[in-house]
């Protein structure tokens, strides 16, 4: 017999971890202890050599569902010896160096409690235990103890303080339990109640009779009304000044969601799981429950749905019996309000009432977004944020050092390096706001005072003007830390390759990078691009032809001047696009194309706004993406009426030009279109076409360079439709990579950076 060491790292704080440890110990009548250090989860037990091996396989394969073991580690130590099996207390004096766990849904055993009227935590909005509850959004410092947290005000009462200290139970060392008599108390507009019932069922007749709650969730505030209700829901958008962009809708269970949207199996298990995000779904054609579906998506096939993820959102939604809208509680162009004095000054003009409570939030967090893609199931994420952030599952090797990449204008996250550990954080906003700069650096100053570390290297975006690149050249010069900076496309292409693993790969890859902007190395704005990545090499094959940059950031505002610039010349362009236009705009404008553009751009996002306002979509948009939202949808419509063509070589599509040199004809396409429409094709099969066009140019430009490995990015790889025929048309005969763990848009540009900079990349 020996004494065995065992270092388990990963997702192994927050998780229940120790109790499983104890109870497996139990299990095999081992005797030592376990215990939480900054560095993850320590184990040592006297035990026999074939002892310890069945000890180890059952905890490998038996851990807590939410925990993610990156690497177990085992050692002969001197003998120690033991009277029993403990749980020690943590160790708070080393540097942290363990993955951090992020905020998890509220389990079923805990939903069940709080239907049991016999149970004292009925309808306690609150309730928690060790695999469910807030995580990230309370940690104040490391490691993941009680007196760390925002819930040490919360002294435990005696019943909660046995079950904390009985391995028996489930909310063994469950550092969120709370209850009525010792927990989190509810307030709304100020008033306290005798019970939290008392409170819920206001705030349920308040929303039942029409008027919009702020409510304080896990991350931050939730705007929410009925989303049955034609007059909240326009009030809400009309207080919110969010004219169209579509609203997530919280169904009180999965039955009444079955109602109202298709969902598959692997939909309402990310919808069920430890995440719970807001998943996009296919509406039905008429909703069982009578949702608004034109208020909520306006000219979209799909919805945004979520279920209950925290116990007073569960109550919430049961009370009130029916479908409510719950989008994020911030003002336009603001970040998420999570703090009752923010609520009050910036949501009082938007909402009725505040529901709120004595549970202050340390990491604010929107709510996730994801999709499956609707016939290959790829998963894409839209936003990742809450029930995911920080959390990312790869290893690296410490001697890399310690790496701060600050990301993009659009989009933000930032993304560290550190002690071997990768860290991304959830999604921040658009930069182009004081209000998103000031929230960015304060979470970033709270995550390095979480880590107790500075970074010693940076990492930013070229582009001069984004306020994520000047702030990391501040923080370079307060820090005396180097400053390296990745153009935009090249770290969207160093992201999906790490998370592939492809860094290392011998066989050359294709990388296609699609996008609305970015600037270019030679002072462009780029966004149709094809890389390909060989030996540490990465070289721009071919691109878009550049078309005229018009009026900088009106353009991604306007689609009709996208469309304007890529149609400039072409035969009916004019008769299409005119009417768009007042007389003196158009005048103008064709000025300036006959001059000349000083910048001119390759992006294929614009291009999307372009084909969008020809077929009659879109010609001002109100949020990022509208456009191509609306063109992917009516694309899918087609899709679904007439299925996909037999070969992707079918004469109806038109090739995407001739491959002869670095540039990619775009002209040929847009002439197809707007011939399509002067012979009055209707607009679904030309949204199918332009589609279908695209992954020709993907496979034109893979034969030409002779590459089998093709790595997806980008935000226009949000895109479903684009995503099942890319897996349709080109698999097996290329292998195709995609994000799976972040999403294809701009939030994956931090780590991104980190990837390009770790293996220095060369051009």
């Amino acid at each position: 017999m020996h004494t065995y060491h065992i270092h388990i790292q990963g997702q192994v704080q927050g998780v229940g971890f120790r109790p499983f440890v104890w109870r497996l110990a139990q299990q095999h009548a081992l005797v030592g202890w376990v215990n939480n250090a900054a560095d993850g989860l320590h184990i040592r037990v006297n035990a026999k050599e074939t002892t310890l091996q069945r000890f180890l396989d059952d905890l490998q394969q038996g851990a807590p569902e939410i925990a993610h073991i990156l690497n177990c580690t085992v050692k002969i130590v001197d003998p120690e010896p033991f009277g029993a099996f403990s749980i020690l207390q943590s160790d708070t004096e080393a540097t942290p160096n363990l993955v951090l766990s992020p905020d998890f849904a509220l389990c079923g055993d805990c939903r069940q409690e709080m239907y049991d009227s016999t149970n004292r935590r009925f309808h306690y909005p609150f309730t928690t235990c060790t695999l469910c509850g807030p995580r990230f959004s309370v940690i104040q410092q490391l490691p993941y103890d009680r007196d760390r947290t925002t819930m040490q005000p919360f002294a435990l009462c005696k019943t909660c303080f046995a079950e904390y200290h009985n391995p028996e139970d489930r909310r063994y060392y469950a550092q969120t339990n709370s209850c009525p008599q010792c927990g989190i108390a509810l307030t709304l507009s100020g008033r306290e109640y005798p019970t939290s019932r008392e409170a819920i069922a206001d705030a349920a007749a308040r929303i039942q009779a029409g008027q919009i709650l702020a409510v304080k969730g896990i991350g931050g505030f939730l705007l929410m009304c009925d989303a049955t209700s034609a007059d909240a829901i326009q009030k809400l958008r009309l207080r919110k000044d969010r004219p169209s962009k579509p609203l997530a809708v919280l169904y009180p269970d999965a039955a009444m969601l079955a109602g109202d949207v298709a969902f598959q199996p692997d939909d309402l298990a990310l919808l069920e799981g430890a995440a719970a995000p807001i998943l996009l779904l296919p509406l039905r054609p008429e909703p069982a429950s009578g949702i608004c579906t034109t208020l909520l998506a306006p000219n979209l096939d799909r919805l945004g749905v979520m279920l209950p993820y925290a116990p007073l959102l569960e109550l919430l939604a049961r009370q009130t019996g029916k479908p409510l809208v719950a989008t994020s509680g911030n003002a336009r162009g603001a970040p998420v309000c999570y703090t009752d004095e923010q609520a009050s000054q910036q949501l009082a003009i938007i909402a009725d009432a505040l529901l709120t409570h004595n549970r202050d939030i340390v990491f604010p967090q929107d709510d996730s977004v994801a999709q499956h893609a609707l016939y290959s199931r790829q998963p894409i994420f839209v936003r990742r944020s809450r029930g995911y952030a920080p959390s990312f599952f790869e290893k690296t090797s410490p001697e890399q050092g310690s790496v701060l990449a600050v990301g993009a204008e659009l989009k933000s996250t930032f993304a560290w390096q550190h002690l071997g550990n990768t860290y991304i954080s959830p999604y921040l906003g658009d930069l182009d706001s004081f209000d998103t700069q000031e929230r960015f650096e304060q979470v970033l100053h709270r995550f390095t005072t979480l880590m107790q570390a500075r970074p010693r290297r940076l990492v930013a975006d070229q582009h001069p003007g984004y306020f994520s690149t000047q702030l990391a050249a501040r923080l370079s010069a307060a820090w005396q830390a180097p400053l390296q900076k990745v153009q935009h496309h090249e770290a969207h292409f160093a992201a999906v390759l790490g998370e592939n693993q492809l860094l290392d790969k011998e066989e050359p890859v294709l990388g296609v990078i699609w996008d609305g902007t970015g600037l270019g190395d030679d002072g462009q704005i780029w966004g149709g691009e094809f890389f390909v990545f060989e030996n540490g090499l990465l070289t721009r094959v071919h691109h878009i032809e550049y078309f005229d940059w018009l009026l900088g950031d009106k353009m991604a505002r306007e689609p009709r001047l996208s469309a304007l610039s890529s149609c400039f010349g072409l035969k009916g362009s004019e008769e299409r696009l005119s009417a768009k236009f007042t007389t003196s705009e158009w005048k103008l404008y064709q000025k300036m194309l006959e001059t000349g553009a000083l910048l001119r751009t390759s992006s294929m996002g614009r291009l999307f706004d372009a084909v969008a306002s020809l077929l009659g979509l879109s010609d001002k948009v109100s949020f990022e993406g509208e456009a191509a939202m609306r063109l992917e949808a009516l694309a899918r419509r087609y899709f679904n009426k007439h299925g996909l063509p037999e070969t992707l070589n079918n004469p109806a599509f038109p090739q995407a030009g001739p491959l002869t040199g670095a540039s990619i004809a775009i002209k040929p396409v847009f002439q197809n279109l707007l011939d399509g429409l002067q012979q009055g094709q209707d607009p679904e099969s030309l949204a199918a076409r332009w589609h279908l066009i695209l992954v020709q140019m993907v496979k034109n430009v893979a034969s030409k360079v002779n590459i089998r490995s093709l790595a997806f990015s980008g935000g226009v790889f949000q895109n479903s439709v684009l995503i099942d025929l890319l897996i349709h048309y080109l698999k097996p005969r290329f292998k195709l990579y995609f994000h799976h763990q972040i999403s294809p848009n701009d939030e994956c540009i931090a780590y991104g950076q980190l990837a390009a900079a770790s293996r220095n990349f060369h051009y």
